[in-house]
Parts: structure tokens; sequence; C-alpha cells
């Protein structure tokens, strides 16, 4: 179980540190959207086939939540997995700020650490980048989390799933394209959590969404793979 612990700590570290270092680092004016995008998704897929052998790489709460309620993981691991990943992703987004702050154009206030945020957008870039309401944001986290999880307890049926990580990265890379505009898009509350604690303000205010809707979306898709909804007659 340690192993599995240090795993996902790492996996969870290195998507918020690359994928919101995309955020922070390269931007919208550098590497655009879609390279943001790419950024969490090819990070999974690294972490996929690195970590993947060891812990599974969920390297996310909701992922974990997800295959608990699907029947495949005990209530003592998905806890253990919850600690190790959130506090990956804080460290990763401490980080992340240590690297940003040793540019002179940088400030916490201003540019952030890639949170995530619902509504109108401030001049201290907390809320939506697209100014997208509350409910707005929830519905996308709900529904992309719920399509995610399809995916993942989908291609992880089977131990011969080779491109189970490939699928997997692919697939949060198109959920980042739509939603980034929507709520920076989180599917994974120690994402969001990550750069939360230390941006504080709306981020931490704003974090109960980007815990409970990806959540509920993990938790619907567990619930129709226990009840085999979406398995195939075989059982697998």
């Amino acid at each position: 179980m340690v192993k599995n612990l240090v795993a996902e700590f790492i996996g969870t570290f290195t998507l918020v540190l690359f994928g919101c270092g995309a955020a922070v680092l390269g931007g919208f004016g550098i590497v655009g959207q879609l390279g943001i995008a790419f950024a969490f998704g090819l990070a999974i897929v690294a972490m996929a086939y690195g970590i993947g052998p060891v812990s599974g790489c969920h390297v996310n709460p909701a992922v974990s939540f997800g295959v608990w309620t699907a029947g495949r993981m005990s209530t003592g691991d998905m806890l253990g997995y919850w600690l190790a990943q959130c506090l990956g992703a804080i460290v990763g987004a401490g980080v992340l700020l240590v690297i940003a702050s040793g540019s002179p154009d940088y400030t916490l206030a201003e540019h952030g650490l890639g949170q995530n945020g619902y509504g109108v957008r401030t001049p201290a870039g907390q809320g939506s980048p697209g100014d997208y309401s509350m409910l707005s944001g929830a519905v996308f986290e709900v529904i992309a989390t719920f399509l995610f999880l399809v995916v993942i307890l989908g291609v992880t049926k089977s131990a011969e799933s080779k491109f189970a990580g490939l699928a997997i990265g692919l697939t949060l890379t198109v959920i980042h394209i739509v939603g980034i505009q929507v709520t920076g898009v989180s599917v994974n509350p120690a994402r969001s959590l990550g750069p939360a604690v230390w941006v504080l303000g709306d981020a931490l205010i704003q974090l109960w969404l980007f815990i409970a809707m990806p959540m509920i979306g993990a938790g619907l898709a567990g619930c129709l793979f226990r009840v085999k909804l979406l398995s195939s007659d075989d059982g697998n």
C-alpha cells in the first residue's frame, strides 16, 4: 500500500505541476488553450504508463470514488488514495508557485496558479475564464467527470488494456479543449484543491463545487458499472 500511495502522490504532483504549469508559465498567449489541454492530457498518459502498474494511476479523488462505487476498491484504500492525491496536488502547486515567482512579471494575486472558478472573472484572475455561471460550471463538471469515468472504468476492465493510458489521456485532453473557458476544468478535486490552498480568496470559497460536482459525476458512472448497465453480456 505504501508503494501505491507514493505513486499516487507523484502522479498527482506531476499532473498539477505540468497541467497548471502550462496555464501559468505558458498561458493563452504562448501555448494557448490547446496547449494547456494537451499538457493535462499528456501528463496523464505519461503517469498512466509510469505508475499505472503500481497504483492504477487514479491521481484524482473522483476517479478513486468512481472505482470504489463500481466495487473495485476498498474503502480504506480509497481514503489512503485521497490523502496521497491531495498532498501531491498541494505540493505540486507549491512547487509551481516557487518556479513562477522567479519571474519579475509574476504575482500570485494577479496570475494565480491555474485555479478553477465560476462566475464573472475578476481583475485578480479568479472566476470562470469565460465568465460562465455557477450553473454552467456545475453542469459541465458533473457531465465531464461522468464521461471521463465511463472511459476509465471501461478501458481498465481488462488487465491487457495496453492503450488504456492513451485513451484516458486523450479523453482528458478533449474535456479541457471544451471546458477550459467554463471552469478552467477540474473533474478532479485534488487538482482544484492544490492551487486553491495557495491562492486563497475566491478559489477557496468556490472549491466546494469542484469537490462536489466531480464526485457526483464519478459516483453516477461507478453505479452504472456496478449494476452492469455498462458491462457486456459476459460480465466484463
